[in-house]
């Protein structure tokens, strides 16, 4: 007979000693949810009515349009960055909204407070703003969208597993941020106009929207991806090298904040000072960081190639699984090969079935190392498990796509059909087994 599937089936029998704990009132998701959705939504309530106070209904409207034109573009080049493994667009949107409301209320509020209090202190306002703006400004608002991913990190622990989930995070929180801010400034400067009879291009709006719109939309986004480099590097970090998992997330957050205070200060630096940390400091920055995650995507890709083969050789993959599922262009393949043939519902399945067999791929590659964490063997299963649903509709798209975007020459694109030797049917049920995976065993 057949070996059973290795997954855990329902208990019987008595509970075995085990205490049942009621969950407390508080502890429950939905509590924790509707507290989080309320706190964002005051704090958006908030900040839309000091951004008004502020800019006025007119000058709130034109600071909203323009300020909503680069989010689209932001916001999809994090998604592309974390289509190899998506995370769950909840995370994303809360990241988003913590950035426009909690993060930028919290940054107005402890900005305008400092400002004030060194103008006091100083008796010189003029000094106050500067020194606000190159010294706390960046202390505050970085640590206002860090606690974004940081919250993140420690509750949504299964979804930030390196570099990317900390970059895609860290940037879509910054972007929300920054959308708020826009809409500040370019609200606040077009009621500059409206007084002194500015318009055209030699108008502040103008000015500003060219300045924090065509130039520099990436400005916070990059600030902030340092912090997320740095808890990216914590969460494949093994549970033991707990200094390192301080240490390195406290390092991003202080070079982020150093870089917002450069920007910041730099038009203090003369005449051409901004122009000077833009070309030598802030591009250099930005074509660097875009290299690296570039790079982490790309090796993410790899770790797909390298880990799932294994579960190739156990019967629980076909032998081109790992090929295509480490190959951007191959998985499109499939998706559209599903979608044809399968319509919506089996381009969805596949589309599951590669985020499935991703976090396979990863959860092993973790285990490897010593991270895979006390649920290990119960995580792999259950991500064995929902490959194994899908793959009546994934397995043919996965060929399909294996012969198309193959390599030459590679005749490893045969899949198996229930009765044979790889997937043997039970002899009393005659319904198809699972194989039959020892995670130690490769």
């Amino acid at each position: 007979m057949a070996t059973s599937p290795p997954y855990p089936t329902h208990p019987g029998g008595s509970a075995g000693g085990y205490a049942f704990r009621p969950t407390r009132w508080w502890q429950r998701k939905s509590v924790q949810y509707g507290a989080l959705i309320g706190l964002l939504a005051v704090s958006g309530l908030v900040i839309l009515a000091l951004v008004r106070e502020q800019t006025g209904t007119e000058g709130f409207l034109v600071g909203l349009g323009l300020a909503v034109l680069p989010v689209p573009l932001l916001m999809s080049a994090f998604r592309w960055l974390d289509r190899v493994e998506p995370g769950p667009w909840k995370n994303l949107v809360f990241a988003f909204a913590w950035g426009a409301c909690a993060a930028a209320l919290i940054a107005i509020v402890a900005n305008s407070f400092a400002t004030r209090w060194i103008a006091t202190a100083t008796a010189d306002p003029s000094h106050a703003d500067a020194l606000g703006a190159t010294v706390i400004a960046p202390v505050v608002e970085e640590s206002a969208k860090a606690a974004a991913v940081l919250l993140v990190f420690l509750f949504r622990r299964r979804d930030f597993t390196g570099i990317v989930d900390g970059v895609v995070i860290a940037g879509v929180t910054a972007t929300g941020f920054a959308f708020t801010e826009n809409i500040l400034y370019l609200g606040t400067a077009f009621g500059t106009d409206q007084l002194s009879g500015g318009s055209g291009l030699a108008s502040v709006t103008a000015a500003t929207f060219f300045v924090r719109v065509i130039m520099s939309p990436f400005a916070h986004p990059l600030f902030t991806v340092l912090t997320g480099i740095g808890f990216g590097v914590a969460a494949f970090s093994a549970e033991r090298q707990r200094v390192r998992r301080v240490v390195v997330p406290v390092g991003g957050l202080l070079l982020a904040m150093g870089m917002h205070a450069v920007w910041n200060g730099s038009a203090t630096f003369g005449e051409y000072g901004f122009f000077a940390v833009y070309a030598a400091f802030m591009v250099p920055a930005f074509g660097l960081l875009t290299w690296l995650v570039i790079w982490a995507r790309q090796r993410e890709l790899r770790k797909v190639r390298e880990e799932l083969p294994a579960y190739a050789a156990a019967g629980w993959l076909t032998p081109p699984e790992p090929y295509v599922l480490g190959s951007m262009r191959a998985r499109r393949v499939a998706r559209e090969y599903a979608a044809h043939h399968f319509g919506k519902a089996g381009a969805r399945s596949v589309t599951e079935y590669e985020a499935y067999a991703t976090k396979l791929a990863f959860l092993r590659y973790r285990g490897r190392r010593g991270r895979g964490g006390g649920d290990f063997v119960l995580r792999e299963r259950e991500l064995l498990f929902e490959l194994w649903r899908r793959r009546e509709l994934a397995r043919p798209a996965m060929g399909y796509a294996g012969r198309e975007v193959g390599p030459r020459g590679w005749s490893g694109y045969g899949y198996g059909t229930f009765g044979s030797a790889a997937y043997p049917q039970s002899a009393v049920y005659g319904v198809p087994t699972y194989p039959v995976y020892n995670p130690y065993r490769y």
